[in-house]
């Protein structure tokens, strides 16, 4: 089993933000198998599909991305995924828009989303597809940068970034083969 979570914030007013690139990821996978996402008691929304007899889950934690470990670390024990069968999406603003970059352990990096993932998990110790959304025009705070949406001269980017963290997920989960999927990906 495997189970890749986009990080983002829920709801209408975020839905296109830099923060929610993990959510635009695992919602075209979701359209790419033919899936609907559901909600459920742990506070996350869950779609699944098969890929070579493996279960995928598909989720979108429900708590805004500072709390994202509230959802994640019990689903993973409701369904029995181990650390090295989770794969979680987000927004980099230390790399820039249109760049990819896959991620086997590391530190949070200031981002709130996987602080709260590794102190739930208590590890570093999991897969990442990292999108980079870019650093913050001068004068800007972070937080205003990442709840702000692309313009539409970053829709390009965008859409490159995005289709390439698809492809990537789509091969982890053909393959289980994430060191190699950082060969074929990052850049």
């Amino acid at each position: 089993m495997k189970m890749i979570a986009g990080l983002g914030n829920p709801g209408r007013k975020y839905e296109h933000t830099k923060h929610n690139v993990g959510f635009m990821t695992v919602d075209r996978l979701a359209k790419a198998h033919n899936v609907t996402f559901k909600s459920n008691p742990f506070e996350a929304e869950v779609a699944d599909f098969f890929v070579n007899g493996e279960k995928i889950l598909l989720v979108k934690p429900q708590t805004f991305m500072n709390e994202s470990g509230r959802a994640i670390g019990p689903l993973m024990t409701y369904f029995g995924v181990a650390n090295d069968e989770l794969v979680v999406v987000h927004d980099d603003l230390d790399m820039n828009l249109g760049k990819l970059r896959l991620r086997q352990k590391g530190s949070a990096g200031g981002h709130n989303g996987l602080k709260s993932i590794i102190a739930h998990l208590g590890t570093q110790e999991f897969d990442r597809v990292k999108i980079g959304i870019g650093r913050p025009a001068p004068k800007m705070t972070v937080v205003n940068h990442v709840l702000s949406p692309f313009s539409k001269e970053d829709a390009p980017l965008l859409e490159e970034s995005l289709q390439r963290a698809v492809a990537a997920c789509e091969f982890i989960c053909e393959t289980g083969d994430f060191v190699q999927a950082m060969n074929r990906f990052n850049g």
